[in-house]
């Protein structure tokens, strides 16, 4: 019923943020009267802050046009190469002939994006990077209110298994590199195929920012995981898709939901972005206020999560622990990471990271003990949050080079 309310509220309103939207133009716009009007900058940013405020967030595009190659301007081309029900696996192709394509001899690497509330736009500026040195390919997982409730349930099992094909769709010859929340399932995945000796197995893994193991250095995403009991899960934040989306019945996790848990991890400080916001409106600074609204564009789109595979995640990773005391079955078959020796493993964590906790990720090592000594790497990067650890500055100049270099010095 909540989610039936929330569609109620927001059908309620949408007319008034468009009132409110139109009314910050008027207002602002140069050609309008209005704008000449004592106040007009307070009142044009007041209007917009209710706008931005009020609004129902799509899922914004990638939007990487081009990217610059010795100097050069190449354009990107975005391609879906392989679509499920749940997931589309995305190309994003350089605008190169097949020679001078080989003649960069660039790697191929898949980005296995979070199923864990935000689109996988979030990670813009992790491709857009990474793309300067390799052959870039992203998990775009699906809204599951967008999925009808014929294709069937999608577990935690059902993510392993479809990174799995995206890995053997473009093996044997191609570097994982897995962000926050997939570090698990995809350590499963390759533990798997080592395992049944898949001729296919990927030449590296880097895992940035996941909870291998949520014991070591919990945060209050671990301690919320463990605090309430399953069933509180199952009965307090699962919810059927309302009848004006394709999902129909389907059972999620909300994004809306979601994105009230996101926010109230740290209200004061969305408070204070907001109040900022609003001065750089009335003071003019469009430089500030445009930051602001691409960030929070980004922030604010959240999608659906399949029920299944949010429970299976709640009761598999962070309540049983099962990755770590090795007692997870996929398919009637043990995961265990042991069994991986030929695949390189770099492990990323940041400093202040407060989703992942330090030495979560590093917990990968001990796990691969199969790996030889000389193919395990761990990097914590100083004064990084968890976002930080694949957007922004310090993503792409300390982090993403090491990530290159430690995929060449496996290729």
């Amino acid at each position: 019923m909540l989610y039936q309310l929330h569609e109620m509220q927001r059908s309620f309103l949408t007319p008034l943020m468009q009132w409110a939207d139109a009314s910050s133009k008027l207002f602002s716009n140069p050609v309008s009267p209005f704008a000449h009007t004592p106040f007009s900058q307070r009142i044009a940013a007041g209007y917009e802050l209710m706008y931005r405020l009020g609004k129902d967030y799509e899922k914004p595009a990638f939007g990487i046009k081009t990217v610059t190659i010795k100097d050069a301007d190449v354009g990107i081309n975005e391609r879906t190469v392989v679509e499920k029900p749940f997931c589309k696996l995305l190309h994003f192709k350089k605008d190169l002939s097949d020679k001078a394509f080989a003649a960069l001899k660039q790697p191929t690497v898949l980005v296995v994006a979070p199923l864990s509330g935000h689109h996988a736009t979030l990670l813009r500026d992790t491709v857009r990077a990474l793309l300067v040195e390799h052959d870039v390919y992203i998990t775009d997982w699906t809204d599951a209110r967008m999925v009808p409730l014929s294709e069937g349930p999608f577990h935690l099992d059902d993510y392993i298994y479809y990174v799995q094909d995206f890995i053997r769709h473009l093996g044997p010859d191609v570097h994982v590199i897995s962000v926050c929340q997939p570090t698990v399932p995809v350590l499963a995945a390759i533990s798997l195929m080592a395992t049944n000796k898949d001729p296919k197995l990927p030449r590296t893994m880097t895992m940035m920012g996941g909870p291998i193991d949520p014991r070591k250095s919990p945060t209050a995403v671990n301690d919320l995981a463990v605090e309430k009991p399953f069933s509180w899960f199952e009965n307090t934040v699962i919810y059927s898709v309302p009848g004006n989306y394709p999902g129909y019945g389907r059972k999620v996790y909300p994004g809306f939901l979601q994105h009230a848990g996101f926010i109230a991890m740290n209200p004061g400080r969305h408070a204070q972005s907001h109040r900022e916001f609003y001065q750089h409106l009335v003071q003019g600074d469009d430089d500030s206020a445009e930051a602001h609204r691409q960030f929070y564009d980004e922030y604010n789109a959240v999608l659906d999560m399949p029920a299944e595979y949010y429970l299976d995640t709640i009761k598999t990773v962070f309540q049983e622990h099962a990755l770590p005391k090795g007692t997870w079955e996929v398919g009637g078959q043990l995961v265990r990471p042991q069994d991986i020796t030929s695949v390189a493993l770099f492990t990323v964590e940041g400093e202040l990271d407060d989703i992942s906790g330090l030495g979560q990720t590093r917990a990968a090592h001990d796990l691969c003990s199969g790996i030889p000594k000389e193919k395990h790497l761990e990097f914590v990067a100083p004064k990084c949050g968890h976002y930080g650890i694949f957007s922004g500055r310090r993503w792409r100049e300390i982090i993403c080079p090491k990530i290159t270099e430690f995929i060449k010095a496996n290729a």
